[in-house]
């Protein structure tokens, strides 16, 4: 499985966040924008809190088992795996919604005095700031399950 990293995931929200505010421009000469619904950074939100839980819980488990406590509860590593993927998969939807609700973002930036679209861009923002969370918690969560490096062997097979 291949590590996440921070670039593919920074283009994937610069380029969502460049194909949302052009067609929020075309889509608001066309008629009306649509709203941001206020669930979109609750539900953002909520997904970096379930990374975050279960990355802190992997981690204590790991803790207690390299420290050899009595009856610590080890990691099974499919249960590892599978919590990566899941912040893997999370990270880079959230890096698109989180581009698609910064393009509108910087769009409503242009139309703060109007109410409405005031409380649209607070919530488009709160949506950038939950997908960056979400992509935090999964890069924290896929450092928490990262297996340790085997240094020892690149010195057994030299001096082989």
């Amino acid at each position: 499985m291949k590590q996440l990293r921070l670039g593919p995931l920074a283009g994937i929200l610069f380029g969502a966040g460049v194909l949302s505010w052009a067609g929020s421009r075309l889509w608001d000469s066309l008629g009306s924008l649509p709203s941001v619904p206020l669930a979109a950074p609750v539900v953002l939100a909520a997904i970096a809190v379930v990374l975050l839980a279960t990355a802190l819980s992997i981690r204590s488990r790991l803790r207690a088992q390299r420290e050899r406590r009595p009856g610590a509860k080890g990691v099974e590593p499919l249960m590892a795996a599978r919590a990566v993927v899941f912040g893997q998969a999370s990270a880079l939807v959230a890096s698109l919604v989180a581009g698609m609700y910064g393009g509108v973002f910087v769009f409503l930036l242009g139309y703060l005095d109007i109410p409405p679209r005031r409380d649209q861009a607070i919530y488009s923002g709160l949506a950038v700031v939950a997908g960056i969370a979400v992509v935090a918690a999964a890069v924290f969560l896929e450092r928490v399950c990262r297996l340790p490096d085997d240094g020892d062997d690149h010195k057994s097979t030299a001096a082989a």
